[in-house]
């Protein structure tokens, strides 16, 4: 009967472990992973969930309406604030009018501002880039609101990307000339 009771519970302890871990795992793919491109100064993606309060105070002091609410379907992510670069770039503002609106945390101007932020990470692709087909462009670099430390052309007029300098705003995906856009946007885990 000892024996048979340990047994009973060693299969309890495996089972009910086993779930605990599913429902582990489950709920990190829920929250964890970073879905949304933040306003400049976001925290972690959980913390920052916890610390929002989904006021809209960052929203109203966008000058020119690129951070919106997530839709409904974002589960626990809904109504926070995020960007949608395709849509409607940050533009870099100086002051972070966005973080600087943020009481609760979730949003935080660096102390040394733009140089620590990377809201996304931006990729070229070559074959849809005309600069690389020998027709002259260089809009994407022109209109980069952190001119050459994120974005410059070389010597060929081809756009050449500095992951370091690049905070990840999307001016320069929706400039693109290029459709599909030459330039990505992607997220940072």
């Amino acid at each position: 009967m000892d024996r048979s009771a340990s047994d009973r519970r060693s299969f309890f302890r495996r089972a009910l472990g086993s779930l605990a871990r599913e429902a582990t795992a489950r709920t990190a793919q829920r929250v964890a992973p970073r879905r949304y491109f933040r306003p400049p100064g976001a925290v972690e993606e959980i913390a920052f969930l916890a610390a929002c309060t989904r006021c809209g105070d960052c929203i109203d002091v966008c000058p020119v309406q690129a951070i919106i609410k997530a839709p409904p379907e974002a589960g626990l992510a809904a109504a926070t604030p995020m960007i949608d670069p395709g849509v409607r770039a940050c533009v870099v503002c100086a002051d972070m009018p966005c973080a600087r609106a943020c009481e609760t945390g979730a949003l935080v101007a660096p102390a040394d501002g733009w140089a620590a932020i990377h809201m996304g990470a931006l990729t070229l692709d070559p074959e849809r880039c005309i600069a690389f087909h020998g027709v002259p462009c260089g809009v994407c670099a022109r209109v980069c609101p952190v001119g050459e430390r994120a974005l410059a052309l070389d010597h060929g007029g081809r756009p050449v990307i500095h992951p370091e300098g690049c905070v990840g705003c999307g001016v320069c995906v929706t400039a693109c000339v290029t459709s599909p856009a030459s330039l990505e946007l992607r997220l940072i885990a």
